[in-house]
């Protein structure tokens, strides 16, 4: 969806400052929300704060549309990971996109399917207790999202907040993954080939 329609149509940005919650558990729906500029991660937290990152939205993106078509709460924080600017979309509104732009509609099933395939994904990996096993099941899907010889730009905590591990087993596993030629990394940095 281009959201610069979204703007045109009279949806107002809001900015949200870095770390600031914009959903969270057990809140009733009301908006679907398409990111101007900036980032989103939705995180469940365990008893001891510890963060389990389900998801990462960029600009372009859009979240919070599964509560909304089914009508139940959120199970999840959304936390901008940097300042960000995000058009929240009322129910009705998001309603109309679907039945007026069949582009959009193939994008949100796309999407919702993607998703799906990820969470069915690491149910998978996070039954496996190979920690390495894990870790290139995760960082081999983030590749499929950027070109050969980019840098994968997400950090060694946000990979152990992916996978539930600890950044130091996500510093052992890189090393031992590349020592395999299973990834590949420069300067630390792991590089699709």
């Amino acid at each position: 969806m281009n959201i610069q329609k979204l703007i045109d149509k009279g949806l107002k940005l809001k900015s949200y400052p870095k770390d600031s919650v914009i959903y969270e558990p057990g809140m009733q729906p009301r908006y679907v929300y398409f990111i101007k500029s900036g980032e989103v991660r939705m995180v469940t937290v365990s008893d001891e704060g510890k963060e389990f990152i389900q998801g990462v939205f960029k600009t372009g993106q859009y979240f919070g549309e599964p509560a909304l078509l089914t009508d139940r709460p959120y199970l999840a924080f959304t936390i901008a990971s940097r300042d960000s600017q995000i058009i929240s979309v009322n129910k009705e509104d998001f309603f109309k996109l679907i039945e007026n732009e069949p582009n959009f509609s193939m994008e949100l099933i796309r999407n919702l399917s993607n998703r799906l395939f990820y969470k069915s994904m690491m149910l998978e990996e996070l039954a496996s207790e190979k920690a390495d096993h894990r870790l290139l099941t995760m960082i081999n899907y983030l590749l499929t999202d950027i070109k050969a010889g980019e840098n994968l730009r997400v950090t060694r905590q946000e990979l152990a907040d992916m996978t539930g591990l600890r950044v130091e087993t996500v510093i052992r596993g890189m090393k031992l993954l590349a020592g395999k030629g299973l990834i590949k990394t420069v300067k630390g940095k792991i590089v699709k080939v």
